[in-house]
């Protein structure tokens, strides 16, 4: 995201496209009312019809991803951005599987979180109810145009979507095709809106529209990410990148910890999901870094380690000498930094100096050194001797998810149903007044 997103609305133009935003916001917000006493089976009745919605449009919904995508390569977009930009007539029909399959989810609306009768006779409930507006800025994923349409409408939210320049043409036929099946199913079609053709502008629009948006989700690079937390008035959930680490224990089961690599890995590399660094205990490094080195050079996997890994590297495994940007970077690519370190502790603290929170795996056969990493590790998931590829709503049970937050506030981890609701009080008495 570049500094004219940071950019305060001066001209006449910038107020206009203000004002554009801000009068979709409010739609939005009038249109998210009529959710607010809709049953389950109204929401969804019209998470399916907006699946086959989709299916029916997947020619179109293609055809304009081509358009996307030719740009993308013209413009010279990183290979793991093209793929998370990518959609095609299976990825289509996943996504709206995606949709059948929160619809099958408990509805968290009017969920009784906790609830007590008083001393005085009062009878409280704490309930679940929906946010209001979401709105969402990201990058490069058509995909997310319906993962949050679908998550708003199942908890009772609008939606107001930025999804960037990259994927333009495709996520213009996805709100249209969204829009126009709700209206089908009888639901406002402003339930489901897109900034997109206000650019920038109207990104930095939907981040000062305090009081009619609730709450912003940003999801993509760290710039966006970091722009929007920094110069939003609306409320921020913050999702975060990935700089993911799998740690090989020296009690591994080595023939284990080999397929969790390359699946953390190699599995899809322009995932915030995918591993970026592997440490190694020193006491399985002779026995399992060069097997696991050749595994991941045969995949196209760019090693960048540190001595260690350089000395203990086969001779036909090339290896870059890591530096600290290499700790530090989510490379969504065919890249893995690879650091021998000599105990838990020592993995324990680069994990703390180098982590983005986001997921840390580790592979071990010691349940004491598990449950030290799972108290220690200060990141939204922790995986022990499982691929950090499970961090993702769809795998958690969740249905789709509208991304990884990595703060603490509210949600943490991957963001589903409940974690875009928030709760009310209802307080019923019998003629009481406070003495």
């Amino acid at each position: 995201m570049t500094a004219s997103l940071e950019a305060p609305l001066h001209d006449a133009a910038e107020t206009d496209v203000a004002a554009q935003v801000r009068e979709v916001a409010q739609r939005a917000k009038v249109a998210s009312r009529a959710l607010a006493t809709a049953t389950r089976a109204t929401k969804d009745a019209a998470l399916h019809a907006l699946a086959d919605a989709l299916v029916a449009a997947t020619a179109e919904i293609v055809a304009a991803n081509a358009l996307d995508l030719d740009r993308g390569r013209a413009d010279g977009i990183s290979p793991g951005l093209l793929d998370r930009l990518a959609l095609t007539h299976e990825r289509v029909a996943a996504i709206a599987d995606a949709l059948r399959e929160l619809a099958g989810l408990p509805d968290p609306v009017g969920e009784v979180v906790r609830g007590s009768t008083l001393p005085n006779g009062l009878r409280l409930r704490q309930l679940r109810v929906p946010m209001g507006v979401v709105g969402m800025i990201y990058e490069a994923r058509p995909n997310v145009t319906v993962d949050a349409a679908g998550l708003a409408l199942k908890s009772g939210n609008a939606v107001i979507l930025r999804g960037g320049s990259a994927a333009a043409h495709s996520n213009e036929v996805i709100v249209r095709v969204l829009s126009d099946a709700l209206v089908a199913q009888r639901l406002p079609g402003d339930l489901v809106q897109s900034i997109d053709a206000w650019g920038r502008p109207g990104a930095v629009a939907l981040m000062h529209a305090r009081g009619l948006v609730d709450v912003l989700v940003p999801r993509g690079g760290a710039d966006l990410i970091a722009t929007v937390v920094r110069e939003s008035t609306v409320p921020v959930i913050e999702t975060g990148v990935g700089n993911v680490h799998v740690y090989v224990d020296e009690s591994a089961d080595l023939s284990v910890a080999l397929p969790i690599l390359l699946n953390a890995k190699t599995q899809r590399v322009g995932v915030c999901n995918a591993a970026e660094t592997l440490l190694v205990h020193e006491g399985v490094a002779d026995e399992f870094l060069p097997v696991a080195l050749a595994a991941l050079a045969d995949a196209g996997v760019t090693i960048h380690g540190d001595e260690t890994t350089l000395r203990l590297a086969p001779e036909e495994v090339s290896v870059v000498a890591a530096t600290d940007e290499d700790w530090a970077k989510e490379y969504l690519s065919l890249d893995l930094a690879v650091r021998v370190v000599d105990d838990l502790d020592e993995a324990l603290d680069h994990i703390r100096t180098w982590s983005s929170g986001h997921t840390e795996a580790i592979v071990t056969r010691d349940l004491a050194a598990s449950e030290r990493f799972v108290a220690e590790v200060d990141s939204a998931a922790v995986m022990v001797n499982a691929s950090t590829r499970f961090t993702d709503g769809g795998q958690l049970g969740l249905g789709a998810e509208i991304g990884i937050s990595t703060q603490k506030l509210h949600a943490r981890g991957p963001m589903g149903l409940a974690e875009l609701t928030t709760t009310k009080w209802v307080v019923q008495g019998d003629g009481h007044v406070r003495p």
